[in-house]
């Protein structure tokens, strides 16, 4: 397959200008291209993937992509979208965001590859030094009002009498269309990318270019992904899931993955993951199969917490998923240990009940609120369906010690296949 065939086999074809054209221009030689990324967090979110990736994967096919981060454009913050204005954020701010996204995307892309590096810029250094009215002479002239306005994500601001559409937000499209003109002027960037809600910038940027520097260039949108019940991608219960590790831990970020809707899997293996056309229609085979395995779903979260993250941290993160499904401790770090913690119910138990002779598993079970009273748990664990972190446990006298205690302060009780509760020493 081609690059576009790839691409559009993986449904990544939102929208295209002169698609033959840029098809036979693809199929020519490399080209340069580009996306943006406004810095309005510290960290990139899993939203951001789709056009990070796709970088990625023209890079692969010999091209060169270029990822601007905003610094610029970050000031003035993007409308499409968005049904009220972004907080304006201090420079200080927007440049601690621009070196942790920075990092992010030297992981992602090669910078160092022979023949066609990966280049990240920043916007504000041909922005910056451009004065208010040399911007209004040199590139505000080569717009129409009436043709702005009539873009999307302006017309939908506009007709909310309450917010409205700020003029600062209003010129964020003659910002980003110089971004791509400059870029075409000084690189040959012919191709710009970006998601489906990009658009209008994208065409913005692609007149300007006609206009000031008699350039022909391309467009290209990529799908806004939702989820197949129609919730946005990219939230969690806990909120957005980003790929910096300290805003999102890595367990979580596999979770994220792992816990991806029946009807999705498949297709974020497409949108999102390396693997070919015969690796995805086999697991998606299996997953039609046999769904309960859940053999797709694994896949696809080791194979993007790997790419984000590194098979290390992968690796840790299957160990604590593993627990939850009665897997042994034995090694676990307390770093692994500690990422389900917040994943069950927590209760407290007095450190001085653990003492000498302890207490009894019974009385502890009841008190987890794992089993409604100490007779039933007694029943229970004659049963044999009582577990003391992760081993059975079918002696009803059995007492808790502070032998028992996982790294000095945790017991992990178990009752059937899934109920679990992790018992806090205080």
């Amino acid at each position: 397959m081609t690059i576009f065939e790839e691409l559009e086999w993986r449904e990544l074809v939102a929208d295209c200008t002169e698609p033959t054209e840029l098809q036979k221009r693809l199929e020519s030689g490399p080209i340069v291209l580009y996306a943006g990324f406004d810095p309005t967090a510290e960290s990139l979110h899993v939203g951001s993937l789709v056009p990070l990736l796709a970088l990625r994967r023209f890079q692969l096919r010999g091209h060169h992509p270029i990822a601007v981060a905003g610094g610029a454009t970050g000031l003035v913050g993007d409308p499409s979208g968005r049904d009220a204005e972004r907080a304006l954020l201090t420079k200080e701010t927007l440049d601690r965001n621009i070196a942790g996204i920075k990092e992010q995307l030297r992981r992602l892309l090669d910078f160092e590859c022979a023949g066609n590096p990966a280049r990240l810029l920043d916007n504000a250094d041909w922005t910056a030094p451009v004065g208010f009215l040399d911007f209004l002479r040199d590139i505000g002239k080569h717009f129409s009002v009436n043709q702005m306005m009539a873009k999307e994500s302006v017309r939908a601001r506009m007709a909310d009498r309450e917010s409205g559409l700020s003029y600062t937000e209003f010129s964020y499209m003659l910002l980003q269309a110089f971004d791509f003109c400059h870029l075409y002027q000084a690189h040959q960037c012919e191709l710009q990318i970006g998601g489906s809600d990009q658009w209008g910038n994208i065409t913005a940027g692609m007149e300007l270019t006609r206009k000031r520097a008699s350039g022909r260039v391309f467009g290209l949108t990529l799908p806004l992904i939702l989820n197949s019940d129609g919730s946005k991608f990219g939230k969690s219960a806990a909120g957005a899931v980003w790929l910096d590790a300290r805003k999102t831990s890595v367990y979580r970020f596999y979770q994220f993955w792992i816990r991806t809707n029946d009807g999705d899997v498949a297709r974020y293996l497409k949108l999102f993951t390396f693997l070919g056309p015969e690796e995805i229609e086999s697991l998606s085979a299996q997953h039609q199969a046999r769904p309960e395995a859940r053999v797709a779903h694994k896949a696809l979260a080791a194979a993007m917490t790997d790419m984000i993250h590194g098979p290390a941290a992968t690796a840790e993160a299957v160990r604590a998923s593993e627990i939850l499904f009665g897997g042994g401790l034995e090694g676990i770090a307390e770093s692994t240990f500690n990422e389900i913690v917040g994943e069950v119910p927590t209760r407290e138990v007095e450190k001085s009940k653990l003492e000498g002779a302890g207490a009894p598993l019974a009385e502890i079970m009841a008190t987890s609120g794992l089993c409604p009273s100490k007779g039933q748990a007694r029943k229970d664990i004659e049963g044999g369906g009582v577990y003391v972190n992760n081993i059975r446990e079918s002696n009803p006298q059995r007492h808790l010690t502070a032998a028992d205690l996982l790294f000095g302060k945790h017991l992990l009780l178990r009752k059937g296949k899934r109920n679990y509760t992790v018992m806090l020493v205080k």
